[in-house]
């Protein structure tokens, strides 16, 4: 699995102050379409924070369900890519954090299912909603939107990276 670190702030191990451990899952079907999730003008890869007592892939498929509906049942996953951020004074907390994100590949034809979903407040303060995109056409669109949200340079940044490590390991 390929390890990746971006450390902007120049931050020390023996400095971080808190973990996070999330999951997020790269959901491809056989027509080669991508399932992102899409709010405040941001895409995301569908994911989020690990609870207590479970697993990385429990974490994932719970995270999916809650943000597409989607209950999958017929799938193939497997890790690919973990990606470690170091980030100084976390949205002012005055607390250096330490995020680290296990990406998998999800291969499945389940559709996402809108009705389904359990949304947070700030995935409906955003208008959150599910988008499938042709993996062809997806690295554009994410570019294109990065002047839609500041934080859009930090996350087109790392998804591109892991569609990058997608295509290298399945040689597209």
């Amino acid at each position: 699995m390929k390890e990746v670190l971006f450390n902007y702030d120049e931050l020390k191990k023996e400095e971080i102050d808190e973990l996070i451990i999330r999951t997020k899952g790269l959901i491809i079907n056989s027509n080669n379409e991508i399932t992102l999730g899409y709010c405040h003008k941001t895409y995301q890869f569908p994911g989020g924070h690990l609870e207590d007592n479970e697993s990385l892939e429990e974490c994932l498929l719970r995270e999916i369900k809650e943000e597409t509906g989607m209950e999958i049942k017929n799938y193939t996953m497997k890790p690919f890519e973990k990606i470690t951020h170091y980030t100084k004074n976390y949205r002012n907390t005055d607390k250096n954090r330490e995020n680290i994100i296990y990406y998998y590949i999800l291969k499945t034809d389940d559709k996402y299912n809108n009705e389904n979903t359990h949304l947070d407040e700030y995935e409906k303060l955003g208008n959150y909603v599910v988008k499938t995109i042709p993996l062809d056409k997806v690295e554009k669109i994410l570019i294109d939107s990065i002047p839609d949200n500041p934080i859009n340079q930090i996350i087109v940044s790392e998804m591109l990276e892991v569609l990058n490590e997608y295509k290298r390991i399945n040689n597209k």
